[in-house]
């Protein structure tokens, strides 16, 4: 177990700070460099992106990165190299590694229900709570004037 880092997710979705994420790795030696399989789980909170309502949920992502010596990648990066992980000294990042994954996890949207029906867009009532919720239909502006007149008929004389 580690304690997450900070931004770990997207803005309605994330692993809080600190929380813990519950790492399994395997490190494996190759001739390029060392090899990271692993999963990670970690607990959810945000909100519902229809009706703002508190979310709370677990991701379990897996990943797997190579991460090369210094001396296997030589001392002039190319160009093909901007998508390697190095190894710096015996040490490896795995927080970018682990960051993607998770990102990559979430849904764009997270919704409380499948079928939320999100909130009212007149008065931003929630929906969900209160499933007959109508208002009276719009007036057409075009019928304004004769709307006075029905509305004050000495007006009319």
């Amino acid at each position: 177990m580690v304690p997450a880092p900070a931004d770990l997710g997207i803005e309605v979705l994330r692993v809080p700070e600190g929380a813990p994420v519950d790492l399994d790795l395997r490190l494996e030696a190759v001739m390029e460099g060392v090899l990271v399989t692993g999963t990670a789980r970690a607990a959810l909170d945000g909100e519902c992106a229809r009706c703002l309502e508190p979310i709370s949920d677990d991701v379990e992502v897996t990943f797997q990165e190579l991460f090369v010596y210094d001396d296997v990648r030589g001392q002039e990066p190319s160009e093909e190299d901007d998508g390697v992980s190095n190894l710096e000294g015996d040490l490896l990042d795995l927080e970018p590694l682990l960051r993607d994954a998770v990102v990559l996890a979430l849904p764009f949207q997270p919704l409380c229900e499948d079928d939320c029906p999100g909130l009212c867009a007149e008065c931003g009532a929630r929906l969900a709570d209160d499933p007959d919720h109508a208002h009276e239909a719009p007036i057409d502006p075009r019928w304004t004037a004769l709307m006075q007149l029905e509305n004050n008929p000495e007006q009319s004389n």
